[in-house]
This record gives C-alpha cells, sequence and structure tokens, in this order.
C-alpha cells in the first residue's frame, strides 16, 4: 500500500515501512512513483545538478524497468537528465535475495583505471542474452549523448566503457548512474553527493554504498545525500556501531530537518543583532563589525545550504523570507566586491583572508543564456513593465556571484546598445559582438597597464581556463616587458595575477550560452 505522509510537501511520497515481499517491491506502480519522486527532487538534492547521483536498485530486471521508465519520462518532455548505466549481465550481478552484500565489481575493474585491468577478461558465455541486449541498447543511448562508439561485443570495449562512465561521473557530464553492484565499491568521485537506494544492503556492503557520497568537496558539499526507497534505519544503525561504536550515528547521520529549522531561526537572530536592516549594514562602523556580518549570514547561507537539499524544504518554515535573504546576500556580496578591491589596492585589511565561500551561491542555471531571455522580455516590455523588467535584472546581476563582475558591463549594454536593435532575435549576436569588443579593450588595457606581452599573456589565460590551474610566478614574471627588482616582484606577480583571475570571472566564466 502506498500513502502521502501527512504534512509531506513532497508531491510523492512512498511507504517503505513492513514492505518486504517480491511483488510489492519490484511493482512497476512503486518503481514508476519512485522515478517521479527523483525527479522532482533531484535538482534539490544535488544543488541544481552541481553535483551528480548514482540510483542502486535489486536486479538487473528492476534497472531495466527503472531505465525505461525514466527514457520514456523523457521523451513526454518531463526531464532533460542525462542518464547512464552499466552492469555486469551475468548470475552474480543479481541480487534476487537481496542480502545486501556487495560483489566486486566485473573483472576487478578499478576505478582508478590503473594499468592493465581487465584487458585480459572475456565476456562470460552465461550471460543473459536479453540483459546483454539491453545493455547493448542503453550503450547506445549512451553513444548518442557523448558521441562514442562503446559495445559488449569485446571486453575491451566494455572496459573502455566503464572507464569512460567513470570519467564523465567525476567531470559532471552524467547526472545519474543506474546500477546494482558496479560502482558500490571503490569508486570515489568529489562530484558525487547523492545515492539513490532501492536494494537493501547491511553492514559493510551497506556502509560501502553510503561512502561513495562522503567525499567532501567544498561548503556547497557539505554533506551526502542518501535517500532510500526502502526501510534502511535499523540496517544503517547496526552498520554504524558494528564500524564505528554505538553511538557513531549522532556524528555520521546530519540532523532532522527540523532541527535545521530551528539552527536557521537562531542563526537568523543573531545576525539581526548585527545588522536589523539593510541599512544598518552599510552603517557597520568598523571592520570588525563587518566580519561579525560576514560570519552571521555566512553561518545563514551554511543552513540554508543544508536545508535545501530536504526534499520537504520550503521558506515558510524559515524565520527569514527568501527576499530578505537575497538582500541580505546582495550586501555581503557588496562587502566581498570591497574586499576584492582593497586587494588590488594593496590595502591592510582583516578581512582579505575571510573566505566567503561563495560556492553556497552559485546557481548554475543563471547564466548568459538565461540573461539573454530576459533580455529579450526588456526587449517587448514597455512603461511600468519596463522599468520592473529592468529592475529584476540589475537584481539578479547584483545577487549571483558569477555576474557580479559582468554587472557593469551589461547594464552598459543594456542603456546604450539594446535601445538601438530592432528584432529581439539578433540580440545574442549583438551581445555577442559588444563582449567581444569589450574583452578585447580590457585584454589591451591589462597589456599595457602592466606592460605585458600580449601574445604570452593570451597563452596563460588560455592555460588557465583548460587547466583551471593558476599560472605560476615564473610564468608571470616572463609576460613582462620589464624584469623587476626582486623585491618588487611578490607585489607585481599578485597584482597581475588577480588581473588575469578577474578578466576570466567577467568575459569568460558562465559565458557559454
Amino acid at each position: 500500500k502506498y500513502k502521502e505522509k501527512e504534512g509531506a510537501k513532497t508531491e510523492i511520497d512512498i511507504e517503505v515501512e513492513g514492505i518486504d515481499t517480491e511483488e510489492l517491491l519490484n511493482s512497476s506502480k512503486r518503481l514508476e512513483k519512485i522515478t517521479d519522486f527523483v525527479i522532482a527532487n533531484h535538482n534539490c538534492k544535488t544543488h541544481s545538478r552541481t553535483f551528480t547521483a548514482m540510483f542502486c536498485v535489486s536486479s538487473i530486471e528492476n534497472l531495466i524497468k527503472y531505465y525505461e521508465i525514466f527514457r520514456q519520462r523523457k521523451s513526454e518532455g518531463v526531464h532533460n537528465l542525462k542518464i547512464a548505466t552499466i552492469f555486469s549481465y551475468f548470475a552474480n550481478e543479481e541480487d534476487k535475495d537481496a542480502n545486501g552484500f556487495l560483489q566486486d565489481d566485473f573483472v576487478q575493474l578499478a576505478a582508478d583505471d590503473g594499468p592493465g585491468y581487465g584487458k585480459t577478461a572475456d565476456i562470460p558465455s552465461y550471460a543473459t542474452m536479453h540483459s546483454r541486449e539491453k545493455l547493448d541498447e542503453y550503450i547506445s543511448d549512451y553513444n548518442k549523448m557523448f558521441t562514442t562508439s562503446f559495445s559488449t561485443r569485446d571486453s575491451q570495449s566494455y572496459y573502455n566503457y566503464y572507464n569512460d562512465i567513470s570519467k564523465r561521473v567525476k567531470n559532471r557530464e552524467i547526472d545519474i548512474l543506474l546500477v546494482v553492484n558496479m560502482y558500490l565499491t571503490g569508486f570515489d568521485s568529489k562530484p558525487l553527493n547523492t545515492l539513490y537506494v532501492d536494494k537493501n544492503l547491511v553492514y559493510h556492503g551497506l556502509v560501502q554504498a553510503y561512502s561513495r557520497t562522503n567525499r567532501i568537496l567544498n561548503d556547497q558539499k557539505s554533506q551526502g545525500n542518501i535517500v532510500c526507497f526502502r526501510n534502511l534505519k535499523q540496517a544503517t544503525d547496526d552498520a554504524i556501531a558494528l564500524f564505528s561504536n554505538k553511538d557513531a550515528k549522532d556524528i555520521i547521520l546530519i540532523e532532522p530537518y527540523e532541527e535545521y529549522v530551528r539552527k536557521f531561526s537562531a542563526a537568523y537572530a543573531e545576525l539581526l543583532k548585527i545588522a536589523p536592516n539593510l541599512k544598518s549594514i552599510d552603517e557597520l562602523l568598523s571592520e570588525d563589525d563587518e566580519m561579525a556580518f560576514i560570519k552571521a549570514f555566512r553561518e545563514i547561507m551554511r543552513l540554508r545550504n543544508v536545508l535545501g537539499t530536504f526534499a520537504d524544504f520550503t521558506w515558510d518554515d524559515l524565520a527569514m523570507a527568501e527576499q530578505r535573504f537575497n538582500d541580505y546576500k546582495s550586501k555581503y556580496l557588496d562587502l566581498f566586491d570591497k574586499v576584492k578591491t582593497n586587494n588590488l589596492k594593496e590595502k591592510v585589511s582583516i578581512l582579505n583572508d575571510v573566505d566567503f565561500e561563495l560556492e553556497l551561491i552559485h546557481r548554475d542555471e543563471i547564466n548568459v543564456a538565461y540573461i539573454l531571455q530576459l533580455l529579450a522580455k526588456l526587449k517587448e516590455s514597455t512603461g511600468e513593465e519596463n522599468i520592473k523588467q529592468k529592475k529584476a535584472i540589475v537584481d539578479l546581476l547584483s545577487g549571483e556571484t558569477t555576474l557580479r563582475s559582468k554587472r557593469e558591463l551589461i547594464e552598459k549594454f543594456i542603456e546604450e546598445n539594446l535601445p538601438n536593435i530592432t528584432d529581439v532575435d539578433n540580440i545574442p549576436s549583438e551581445f555577442e559582438n559588444y563582449w567581444t569588443v569589450e574583452q578585447q579593450k580590457s585584454f589591451e588595457d591589462i597589456c599595457t597597464r602592466e606592460q605585458l606581452d600580449s601574445e604570452k599573456l593570451n597563452t596563460i589565460i588560455k592555460n588557465f581556463i583548460f587547466t583551471e590551474r593558476l599560472p605560476l610566478p615564473d610564468e608571470i614574471i616572463n609576460t613582462l616587458h620589464i624584469k623587476p627588482k626582486l623585491l618588487e616582484r611578490k607585489k607585481i606577480v599578485k597584482r597581475v595575477m588577480d588581473k588575469i583571475v578577474g578578466f576570466v570571472e567577467t568575459f569568460m566564466t558562465g559565458m557559454v550560452a
């Protein structure tokens, strides 16, 4: 029997207590409900798909059912998630008994892609042909999605498929990886933050599976999410007690939703003591006062980050309204800009070393493509609606971390270029031309002011974007037309480094439509 839990805010809820018969566990109705739940809640679990997820199920038969439902929902336009799967399509991959103990991956495939692994293995002769045909069908979907050419026809191609999946999960190119046992042991991926579970797990198998999500990446990924569609609470408590101690679950498991709501209310009360309104933030008298505000609002952001991973999260439960949070966030980012400007001016400040943890604010769905949509709406609006649309864009530019560095340039485009565009369909190309001109002007300005070799600087910027590694001090020194004195090197290197980072953040980060 399925029922909605009383007071639950999720659209779909499934009663798992007492469901232990194979017929109920494998019913299409149940699997469809679970799939719809995953689709509806995946964005909040993975912070708008900043992170990835794994979905482990009890058998290949159920995996095939799940994949088919996901694929059907995608064809219906319900979601655009990138779903991939892999299984070994022979007897020991099945989990019919659901005993919760995990088998090693097929031919001991290593997550670290060690040399020689899997290259001599043969496809087992006892492979289930139906499963193999289905896997080839799903690999074909994968090949279309990523322009690859894998198959199960030989062990090397299958092994290469395994490794390619590993790489794409780590690179956040796959949203959900459907598995039975594979990847539940030995596979580490920092961007993986969510594990959906529809299989029985116990003891070592449970700990191994749950551990796929616990690689802390940054403040946005402060914990892993385990979403169970079976009653594994007692099994989880038992496993934690067995492998640590009986009280460890209070440390390993995060607290209930209600506790984080309470903590948020307490943190908000502390924030109001420091800054009861927006005007008071501008009137903070000292850097010590500003530091107190930064720490208080940073705690608010941390708690909001955790709350956002709960399926039942709603701003209605919090003492702070969402608009007020965004208003305070804008002031918080103003302080960040102030500190960044002081760094460029080499001004000493106690705020220079504070970590603003901006990854807690960033939203991937707000990018140049989204801004261009808003510009089209702005162009087509008139009167009060035009004023309202323009304010919405300015507020968005102020509140989104990746756009603040672009705010002045986008506002200039709105004022000087947008009025001269007669066809809204031309906005993207006009904006691209404008951006290219402004980018070149900024590049030339850096070269002139810092006396840098333009070709060498261009190479440094390209390498920085490709490798995501800051240039070395010697690389920056090598771009200078005039080599600095030894005592001046550190100061000049830092100044040029900051300008390179600022240039990339302004003109390149988030600019792929």
